[in-house]
């Protein structure tokens, strides 16, 4: 039940009267990898005053003060946190409930919006796509804990806006998305893709979804709401190939396709996304966001390429792909 059921609209006028537009104080978990480097950027850009709370391991930008905590420890929390105030947070790396909950009870009723990143991946798997935000979600999925959270925002009240990403990707991603794909044509290699190759999935950049995220503070339209946010169109993992390969200026690449069932992988990932269909509707974000993908897929991964890839040394292993 969205939180908008237990806030009457005169409520919701009153939390955000005065801030649209207004400078913020705010607090993001994390910031200093990824989304949260380009959240932090569009922040600061915004003229928000921003606290980063991290353990300190990556250096932050300059004009924004560093709170050094491991959030796992309730009591380090409170501790670093105490006496501070903050008009908005974005908890952008919570996975389990247990890692949100200490937050939000040290900060009950004093923030006027909590932004949580949680993921497209909670959905259960449905013959009807896209998945549209209400879908029923996967009890048993691996992001489940995100799940529980969002349920327990709402169930508490907190005027809360959750964030369900798709496949991330762009410069930065330190999940190897797109570097799969970089990997095997850099080095001439055959793509070794499961199934037929026609599953379809869909990816955000990670800059358009820092400006959603950036789009939903002190809008009251997205008090209570949950957001798909990812590209504009779908993408076959044939036509993901082709796009990174039209990205890298490289010829058609050399597509081998397989039948998982018959490999047995233990935990290591021969691909780097579920072999599926999997891809949402963004129609409520642009809606209510006023927010539209600015990247198309093609230059999307032209960025991440040139920006990311080829900037960094990369550690390449193919031995699963030699297995196949």
């Amino acid at each position: 039940m969205p939180v908008q059921q237990f806030f009457i609209r005169s409520e919701i006028d009153r939390i955000f009267s005065g801030v649209l537009g207004a400078a913020m104080r705010i607090l993001v978990m994390g910031g200093t990898r990824f989304i949260g480097v380009y959240l932090t950027r569009l922040l600061l850009a915004a003229g928000h005053e921003v606290t980063l709370l991290n353990r300190g391991n990556r250096p932050s930008p300059e004009g924004v003060e560093v709170v050094k905590c491991d959030r796992k420890s309730p009591d380090a929390l409170k501790s670093a946190l105490a006496g501070k105030t903050f008009d908005a947070i974005y908890d952008n790396n919570g996975r389990e409930l247990s890692d949100t909950q200490p937050l939000v009870d040290l900060f009950d009723g004093t923030v006027k919006q909590f932004i949580y990143v949680s993921s497209a991946g909670v959905y259960l798997k449905s013959e009807q796509m896209p998945h549209i935000e209400g879908d029923p979600v996967d009890p048993n999925s691996r992001h489940k804990g995100k799940h529980h959270t969002e349920d327990y925002l709402v169930q508490q009240g907190i005027p809360f806006t959750s964030i369900r990403p798709v496949y991330i990707y762009g410069p930065q991603n330190y999940n190897p998305v797109e570097k799969w794909f970089f990997d095997r044509l850099t080095h001439n290699r055959p793509l070794p893709i499961p199934g037929n190759g026609k599953a379809i999935t869909q990816l955000g950049h990670c800059e358009d979804l820092a400006r959603a995220m950036v789009a939903v503070l002190g809008n009251s339209k997205a008090i209570g709401q949950i957001y798909n946010i990812s590209g504009e169109r779908y993408v076959t993992f044939d036509g993901l190939a082709l796009a990174c390969a039209e990205a890298m200026g490289k010829p058609t690449p050399d597509i081998h396709h397989y039948d998982p069932s018959q490999f047995d992988f233990g935990k290591r990932k021969a691909f780097p996304m579920r072999v599926q269909h999997f891809f949402t509707s963004i129609d409520q974000a642009k809606q209510d966001l006023e927010w539209t993908p600015r990247y198309s897929l093609v230059e999307g991964l032209k960025d991440s390429y040139n920006n990311d890839y080829c900037q960094t040394e990369q550690t390449v292993d193919f031995d699963l792909d030699e297995h196949i």
